[in-house]
């Protein structure tokens, strides 16, 4: 096979149809076109989502690197903007549900593809479990009514109530989703531009009640001491907190085969959704660490911003940020679960799953794949249920997601660098396309993904083993389920999926292009 024949067909002409990517990979459109340009952002900022990342994970960045922790924001942004600005010149050729699993196929062959898809599927549902988390880190703070599980004092009642809190909202999401792709994209994207002013609101708050300077961020409060790398150590832990955050934007892409004029609006949704989460969800962090009455209060590295919020802006101004956050965490489960549903449906009609026939099937009447809305709830809400009586429920369910998520990343730019160096990949004419930049900023995204997957895999005893006494097995336990879910998947794929791959007759293209 020579390079331009592996390459694939020639870029697509400008003004080419949005269904044409389709038939270069062998679909039929199916999901019906309704989502705007505001949709397709709304969905990669939602995943995203600037309220729920920064006050889920604020406590554990200042408790475990103090306020200097604040660097690790800009840090993971210019990280995944390298592999946001790959995945924008995939998302203008090939705009395609499941995106990660097609766009790794594509550039890395079958075996690479259904690996990468493997990863994301099951990252998404675990992400969808650690999204639902959130519930419990701000509605008890709102009313201890919202504790349904004891007071809240151990933090044995605390997971028990969050796995409760947080099935809920999965359930809510699986109705949602279940009813179709136009009823998910109102909530969505009312929810974002309640999240988007509350967002700007809480700076402007807490800009207003700044107590210090931003030389805030360059205090260590002394972590670090005792360890190894000394604060180098506690900073690549305390990064988790921003890592979780900022990962997602390729969601705009995934709901491509749904949007109008996908080509030309899922790269800039990408691009924008990862640059406004950074600017804003910086900014937050920034005025909340000078606007705490003290950056020494222990509570500050317990109940997070949520504190801050309570603490600096007083009860009843803080309680209605607070419920802007519940939105926030609503939406942002809400389009996780939906881009799980693509990333699904995409695998099943390569036949590239069990029962790939039942799980590709579209409901005629509400437009969506609706088994996989269902399947991927359930397996979410057991995730839950499998770490009830964990105390660290929160680090490792959301840690051992970001690892997932990283590394199905990686199967796209790793591939995608390969082509690259070899003359095969060519852009969409007309799209968004980065040129001679395109070489060096694919070295970086894939020396970033390594990077950040070898940190956030380290068996730290703060992350996956933080209460009780020590064993290896927690300590390794991202490492080995990634493992687990890793190898046993790709042998059942290699043993026994494998030999059935290929495109389900009901959903291929009347015609090879």
């Amino acid at each position: 096979m020579t390079a331009s024949e592996s390459a694939g067909p020639p870029p697509r002409p400008e003004g080419a149809h949005d269904d044409d990517s389709l038939a270069e990979l062998g679909y039929r459109p199916e999901l019906k076109r309704t989502l705007g340009n505001f949709h397709t952002f709304a969905a990669g900022i939602s995943y995203i989502s600037i309220l729920t990342g920064t006050f889920q994970l604020f406590y554990f960045g200042v408790a475990h690197g103090g306020p200097a922790y604040w660097w690790s924001w800009p840090m993971v942004f210019l990280g995944q903007l390298m592999v946001a600005l790959n995945f924008a010149e995939l998302a203008g050729r090939y705009p395609v549900a499941g995106s990660v699993y097609n766009w790794s196929k594509l550039l890395g062959g079958p075996h690479v593809g259904w690996l990468g898809g493997w990863m994301m599927m099951t990252a998404s549902m675990v992400s969808l479990a650690a999204v639902a988390l959130a519930y419990q880190v701000t509605l008890p703070q709102i009313s201890s009514l919202f504790q349904f599980i004891g007071d809240g004092s151990t933090g044995t009642e605390r997971a028990a109530n969050a796995v409760l809190l947080g099935s809920v909202l999965i359930l809510f999401t699986m109705m949602v989703n279940g009813f179709g792709v136009k009823l998910m994209a109102r909530i969505n994207s009312a929810g974002v531009a309640i999240e988007l002013i509350a967002t700007v609101v809480l700076i402007l708050l807490l800009a207003a009640n700044i107590a210090r300077g931003p030389s805030v961020v360059l205090d260590t409060f002394g972590r670090g001491q005792g360890q190894p790398l000394g604060y180098l150590g506690a900073f690549l832990t305390a990064s988790l907190a921003s890592a979780y955050v900022m990962y997602g934007f390729d969601t705009a892409s995934s709901l491509g085969e749904e949007s109008v004029d996908p080509g030309r609006n899922a790269p800039r949704a990408i691009l924008r959704a990862l640059v406004a989460s950074f600017a804003l969800g910086g900014l937050i962090l920034l005025f909340a660490l000078m606007a705490v009455p003290n950056p020494r209060d222990k509570r500050l590295a317990v109940d997070g911003l949520q504190f801050v919020v309570l603490s600096a802006l007083g009860h009843g101004v803080g309680l209605m940020v607070l419920w802007c956050v519940v939105v926030a965490i609503t939406v942002c489960a809400l389009a996780v679960h939906t881009a799980a549903i693509r990333l699904m449906f995409a695998m099943a009609r390569d036949n590239n799953l069990p029962g790939g026939s039942r799980l590709a099937r579209v409901h005629p009447r509400f437009q969506t794949p609706l088994l996989p809305a269902v399947l991927i709830g359930l397996v979410a809400i057991a995730i839950l249920v499998l770490n009830i009586n964990q105390p660290q429920i929160f680090s490792v369910v959301t840690s051992i997601a970001i690892i997932m998520i990283y590394f199905a990343y990686l199967m796209v730019t790793l591939p995608m660098l390969v082509r690259r160096l070899r003359g095969q990949w060519h852009p969409a004419e007309g799209r968004f396309s980065l040129g001679r930049l395109g070489l060096p900023v694919n070295v970086l995204a894939v020396l970033w993904g390594t990077a950040m997957t070898v940190n956030l895999a380290w068996p730290r005893a703060q992350v996956y083993n933080a209460t009780g006494p020590q064993h290896w097995y927690l300590r390794w336990g991202a490492v080995l389920f990634v493992g687990v879910v890793a190898l046993g998947g790709f042998t059942y794929y290699w043993f026994v999926q494998r030999t059935r791959t290929g495109v389900l007759a009901e959903h291929a293209a009347a015609t090879t292009p």
